[in-house]
């Protein structure tokens, strides 16, 4: 039977990152919101608290703390600010980690050294204007000329992309979809503006564009057409820290839900007296406990290295639903000051609704899960 418990390592992590958010980040997730801007000194600041390699090995630049350890920081960064939450993920969870996972030991310590320690900054280059759910439509395309890989074509929604240093781009060749490491100064890469979003607005996305940018061979990673297995086995592990952070945010919302319905009166007693609300906190509670359970046992399953596409698939479709459901009953409980921006409830509100888009629709995910049921049952 699986029991939550944690080292006295990863406990001294989660409170060195609670320390963080509550001095540093939380008092400004408001201003990062309103300015649509994480300051890049929070960033680096991140960076030299070594929480962008708490997931890789210490060779690597990390800190070696494994999946358990990254969902733990992504948990708390998910308490105070979603936008630093997804910066985060796109960077390590994908980015930097379709890398370690396709690279050679060269580009390992090349590439993901300084992305683990924070000196640089990464993205992943999958989406396309074609190319969403059905990530293997790719039009962008890689030709090898016998010396180098020469890419042509455009990605969209790319979180980091604006500032990304590094980014791990997915292309079609002769033999399939191959990934490669494309760095931000090769002649003929650029990104677009930033978009203008509902959301998670702190968070830098737009287009990439690649005109004959020419990549050095040794920048493959894995091997000619194996770059979509790869790129799904990255998401996979991409769809745990957003689901840590997700649950961050519920539990961020309950303590907010619970503190204020303590607080408000109405008919001359506290709202925590009436059954309604009473029941709001009650399911916040348990989509809580059990986003909890998925998150951290199918974290230590990846850490053991077993399969998990649909484990992870279940992660993501659970917590991204749960905090849509948390965040309403907290904008409910708290009535029309949660519709004020004068209160966090409101960009919580906000900043929830993409994760049931981004790495994988709550569809898609569906998708996956019962292809799985189905293949085990012989029916696939």
């Amino acid at each position: 039977m699986f029991e939550l418990t944690f080292t006295e390592e990863q406990t001294m992590l989660r409170e060195m990152v609670r320390d963080f958010v509550q001095s540093e980040l939380k008092p400004i997730a408001a201003q990062i919101d309103e300015e649509e801007q994480i300051p890049m000194e929070i960033l680096y600041k991140i960076g030299e608290l070594g929480l962008l390699g708490a997931a890789f090995p210490e060779e690597y630049g990390g800190s070696g703390f494994g999946e358990v350890g990254y969902c733990m920081v992504q948990e708390e960064i998910g308490r105070a600010c979603l936008s630093t939450a997804t910066f985060i993920g796109a960077h390590v969870s994908i980015g930097t980690n379709s890398i370690y996972l396709g690279g050679s030991e060269e580009i390992r310590q090349k590439y993901v050294v300084p992305l683990a320690k924070g000196e640089k900054f990464a993205a992943f280059g999958l989406t396309e204007e074609r190319a969403g759910s059905d990530a293997f439509d790719l039009v962008t395309k890689a030709e090898f000329d016998g010396k180098d890989w020469i890419l042509n074509g455009q990605k969209m929604w790319i979180t980091n992309g604006p500032f990304a240093d590094y980014v791990s781009v997915f292309a079609r060749t002769k033999r399939g979809i191959t990934g490669f490491v494309v760095e931000k100064d090769m002649p003929g890469f650029s990104a677009g503006a930033p978009e203008k979003k509902m959301g998670i607005r702190g968070s830098k996305t737009s287009t990439l564009t690649f005109d004959n940018v020419r990549v050095p061979a040794e920048n493959i990673l894995g091997s000619e057409g194996r770059g979509f297995l790869l790129a799904m086995k990255t998401l996979d592990a991409g769809r745990l820290g957003l689901g840590a952070a997700c649950l961050g945010a519920c539990k961020e919302l309950l303590e907010l839900s619970v503190k204020y319905a303590k607080e408000r009166k109405q008919f001359n007693e506290p709202i925590a007296n009436f059954q309604a609300v009473q029941f709001m906190l009650a399911e916040m509670a348990t989509l809580i406990y059990t986003v909890e359970s998925l998150v951290y046992r199918t974290a230590t399953s990846y850490d053991k290295g077993d399969m998990l596409s649909r484990q992870s698939a279940m992660v993501k479709l659970v917590s991204s639903e749960a905090l849509d459901k948390c965040v309403d009953h907290a904008m409910q409980i708290h009535g029309g000051m949660g519709y004020s921006r004068e209160l966090s409830i409101e960009r919580f509100y906000r900043d929830s609704r993409i994760n049931r888009i981004f790495e994988g629709t709550s569809e898609i995910q569906k998708l996956v899960i019962a292809r799985d049921v189905l293949k085990r049952n012989g029916i696939v």
